[in-house]
C-alpha cells in the first residue's frame, strides 16, 4: 500500500540535517566547563554557601552535573559539601 520514497528518512522525512537529537535547532552546542576545575580549586568547603547555592535549584534540589556543567569529580564533591551545609543548616533542606 505504503512505499517508502529514498527521500523519507526513519526520521519523519526530514532528512539529515535536522537528525541531530532535535534539541539544539541543528546548532551546535558548546560543552559546559567545570567552574571548580577552571578556578582550579582543590576542595569544595561546605562553608563556601555562595558557590553551592549556584547548585541548588529555588526548591532545594540539587543540579545534575548536566545541567551545572560539572566535572564528575567535582559533582560529587559538591554533593557532600552541600549534604554538610544542609546538616548545619547553611543551605535549606526544602524551600520556605
Amino acid at each position: 500500500m505504503y512505499e517508502r520514497r529514498d527521500s523519507e528518512s526513519a526520521g519523519g522525512g526530514r532528512g539529515r540535517e535536522y537528525s541531530g537529537g532535535g534539541r539544539s535547532g541543528g546548532r551546535m552546542m558548546r560543552r559546559k566547563v567545570c567552574s571548580f576545575c577552571v578556578d582550579k580549586v582543590t576542595n569544595i568547603n561546605y562553608k563556601d554557601v555562595s558557590r553551592l547555592r549556584r547548585l541548588v535549584t529555588d526548591r532545594g534540589r540539587i543540579l545534575k552535573s548536566r545541567a551545572t556543567g560539572t566535572c564528575q569529580k567535582h559533582q560529587r564533591a559538591a554533593a557532600r559539601a552541600i549534604k554538610r551545609a544542609r546538616h548545619l543548616a547553611l543551605l535549606p533542606f526544602a524551600p520556605e
